[in-house]
């Protein structure tokens, strides 16, 4: 039994919801985005304020489905009203990052700055040289755009110097020095 699947999807009083077909579509404050259901043994239906997912098999690739769906359309619901961001820290010297237009030019220890283009749906800030928060109304654009930012240069082990996200955990290593210290 799929416990995400079964839970009642609650739909705010400023959220508007349209069901056509196989596509689910949520317009809300801060924009509109839809969900394509494409298998049809999944069914969705509206009660009252509340959109109700079921399925029509027990196998296992249609309960996946079924908290799949669910979920997708309830991350819908919460970045047209709430939205998504995520947080990222640049460590070490000399890394800092700014604005350029709508792209961020970011210096993190190479020759060159690395620019990174403006991604339709998403906004950035750097409110200090050290920190970009990455912003959207789809979950799963923020978290892409986010790990293609934190691609530029992963925190290493050693110093922990690169970009990170905010609550993220580096494991740090020894360096040599504390190898040949011990023997």
């Amino acid at each position: 039994m799929s416990r995400i699947g079964n839970k009642p999807v609650i739909i705010p009083e400023k959220v508007e919801l349209n069901i056509s077909e196989n596509i689910i579509s949520v317009k809300g404050p801060k924009g509109e985005l839809s969900t394509e259901v494409v298998d049809a043994r999944v069914k969705f239906e509206i009660n009252e304020n509340e959109l109700i997912f079921s399925r029509t098999s027990e196998s296992p690739d249609v309960k996946s489905l079924h908290g799949l769906y669910r979920s997708l359309v309830a991350n819908d619901i919460q970045g047209v009203t709430e939205g998504y961001s995520k947080i990222l820290i640049l460590q070490g010297v000399g890394h800092r990052a700014t604005l350029k237009g709508s792209d961020i030019e970011i210096l993190c220890g190479f020759s060159h700055p690395v620019l990174f283009n403006k991604v339709e749906g998403i906004s950035y800030e750097v409110p200090d040289q050290n920190t970009i928060i990455v912003s959207g109304i789809d979950k799963a654009l923020v978290g892409q755009v986010s790990a293609n930012i934190r691609a530029i240069k992963p925190p290493e082990p050693y110093k922990g110097k690169g970009i990170r996200y905010k609550d993220e955990y580096v494991r740090r290593k020894a360096g040599k020095a504390a190898v040949t210290a011990g023997a």
